[in-house]
């Protein structure tokens, strides 16, 4: 089978304890692994306000897997997302050949043998023309 880069994002319930919410973390690592995955970069953006309530939550944890596996994989790691309680909701993306080259000329800290784990906030990982401009409540 081929292999693919995958990108994973998770909202975890915030409520947890931080020992908690790395056990969650370690799980979905241990299944990738488990699966012949291997792990290119964790990113852990932490504790973030929600646009809009889910699952009666105003704050989610937000954690980003980027890892090489078999494109069997993500059914079983969506099976896992299900059935964890602590997460309230994923996505997985299958990344295009543009989308990987931009990852790597991009990141300082991508690394193919060794899983650099980062822990920054999301304005110091998007591109500025990204992120969106703050607009003043008086216009019209």
């Amino acid at each position: 089978m081929r292999r693919n880069q995958y990108e994973s994002a998770l909202l975890i319930n915030a409520v947890l304890e931080d020992q908690q919410i790395e056990s969650v973390i370690q799980k979905v690592k241990d299944t990738i692994e488990a699966n012949g995955g291997t792990i290119k970069n964790i990113q852990k953006w932490g504790r973030k306000r929600l646009a809009y309530m889910i699952n009666k939550n105003k704050v989610g944890y937000y954690t980003f897997f980027r890892f090489e596996a078999q494109s069997d994989i993500v059914a079983k790691l969506e099976r896992i997302y299900k059935l964890e309680e602590s997460i309230i909701r994923f996505l997985n993306i299958k990344l295009g050949k543009d989308a990987i080259e931009y990852l790597e000329a991009h990141s300082t800290d991508y690394v193919d043998d060794k899983v650099e784990v980062i822990e920054a906030q999301p304005e110091e990982l998007l591109p500025e023309e990204v992120l969106p401009e703050e607009k003043n409540g008086n216009e019209n």
